[in-house]
């Protein structure tokens, strides 16, 4: 309130020096004087106005943000994988939403090591956190320490994560029933039932299991399908790495039409492996991924060897733990287990 005096005393203090100055004008400037006090005039009640308005808009915006439930709530929003472009987008997603309720949010990552995100949970539990959001990690790799939460009455959403007891929340896609769209899509429309397939995985997280759960019983109904080889794929550089695996398969699997396709269980390792084809000219080779990223919809739209994916709702999953969060602290009651957001098949079709 006193720098809105001072702004005020300071708009006045202008306004009137426009009035002593044109007193001051000679003969010629007579008819021009009263336009200048009339515009310095204005323009200072213009000004005072909008600055009433804007703090007026503030002190609202403050007033809503500390009128929420999770206004200064201490949250810890935790993942072993922000280099994923993906669990980057949801970590994010969930630290503006929060923040906007007045939150204050920590984003610890620990860089694909499960060992040091079971220490820095315990870190969190015994500072005092209000709430843990796990992004991208299977809570079965650090329920010893989820139970220090649980235990210390500590609330544990996920957000594409599995769910164990204790936990309230997990917001996620149905995995299988992506893995199983994605897989039938490959195996029925793009190869005709037969061929040979490379299965690029990384089974540590839980939603790409459930996907890998899918192409494990559904390759079983195709006989005229092989399974040349499946190989893991770390999580810090997948694209990389793909390309590379992708190239060494080639390399082993040189003849034309050796490898039909290549199913990637999500779609970075899939953009990897449609750059080693691209580099080999391999072009009869179908790669399909599943996520729906950007850098993936618009291969599919220029045409490249990756045909499809099955476009997760991030953002979506991101909205779900955060109202589910609000209605926690408020008090309500919440439906605990997994809760989906809806997904999409993508091809050259439909991809924008």
């Amino acid at each position: 309130m006193k720098k809105m005096r001072n702004f005020l005393t300071l708009a006045a203090a202008a306004a009137l020096t426009g009035i002593l100055l044109t007193g001051c004008s000679t003969e010629a400037d007579e008819t021009t004087a009263p336009k200048a006090e009339t515009a310095a005039q204005t323009e200072a009640a213009s000004t005072t106005e909008k600055a009433s308005e804007d703090a007026a808009s503030g002190e609202a915006d403050i007033k809503t943000a500390d009128s929420t439930a999770l206004a200064g709530k201490k949250i810890s929003v935790m993942t072993p994988y922000l280099t994923s472009v993906t669990t980057n987008q949801m970590a994010g997603f969930i630290k503006n939403n929060l923040e906007a309720e007045g939150a204050e949010v920590f984003v610890i990552d620990t860089a694909n090591d499960f060992a040091e995100l079971a220490s820095r949970i315990e870190d969190v539990v015994s500072s005092g956190t209000d709430g843990i959001v796990l992004v991208s990690a299977d809570p079965n790799q650090v329920a010893n320490q989820l139970t220090e939460a649980f235990d210390a009455d500590i609330p544990v959403f996920g957000c594409d994560s599995g769910f164990i007891d204790g936990m309230q929340v997990n917001a996620t896609s149905d995995n299988y029933q992506m893995g199983e769209l994605i897989v039938r899509y490959l195996f029925d429309d793009l190869m005709g039932g037969k061929g040979t397939v490379i299965a690029l995985t990384h089974r540590p997280h839980p939603g790409v299991v459930k996907r890998c759960e899918a192409f494990d019983d559904i390759i079983k109904e195709y006989p005229d399908i092989q399974l040349i080889t499946e190989q893991h794929v770390p999580a810090e550089q997948p694209i990389n790495d793909a390309e590379e695996i992708t190239a060494n398969l080639l390399t082993a699997n040189p003849d034309k039409d050796s490898v039909t396709a290549i199913f990637a269980a999500w779609d970075e390792p899939a953009i990897g492996a449609a750059k080693a084809l691209a580099e080999a000219g391999r072009d009869e080779v179908i790669v399909t991924g599943v996520d729906g990223n950007e850098q993936a919809v618009q291969m599919i739209k220029d045409g490249s060897c990756l045909k499809a994916t099955v476009k997760q709702n991030f953002e979506g999953m991101a909205d779900i733990v955060c109202q589910q969060m609000e209605k926690y602290y408020a008090g309500e009651t919440i439906e605990k287990g997994e809760m989906y957001a809806p997904a999409e098949l993508i091809t050259q079709e439909n991809a924008q």
